[in-house]
């Protein structure tokens, strides 16, 4: 069970993350893709940060994780930039997708399948 500071610190984390994505994105993935951060989970060390990174318009989805985890040294700095009076010490950041969304398009897809 997750304590509050540490829901806190995951949601601080992802909406920090969200922003410089949106600034920054381009330089590390390119114009044309939607990136988002659907989600953060923290460690109750605080030392790992799991980030959950759903991707739109992209067709290789491993390639923005990868992209991200060699731009790992420059979010963790922008991040220190941001939120770094606010929390002792930065987790090391972790990026996984979300699959949620094409879970979700799939499930509409065989549902609207079986209307017909």
């Amino acid at each position: 069970m997750k304590s509050v500071r540490q829901k806190q610190v995951a949601e601080m984390l992802r909406r920090s993350l969200s922003m410089i994505l949106q600034a920054e994105g381009a330089y590390i993935y390119g114009q044309d893709k939607l990136v988002t951060v659907t989600g953060v989970d923290i460690t109750p060390d605080y030392s790992i940060a799991k980030v959950y990174i759903s991707a739109f318009r992209v067709e290789d989805k491993n390639e923005i994780i990868n992209l991200l985890t060699a731009a790992k040294p420059h979010l963790h700095s922008r991040l220190a930039q941001r939120i770094g009076k606010k929390i002792r010490r930065l987790p090391e950041l972790h990026f996984y997708t979300d699959d949620l969304v094409d879970e979700m398009y799939r499930v509409n897809k065989l549902l609207d399948g079986l209307k017909d």
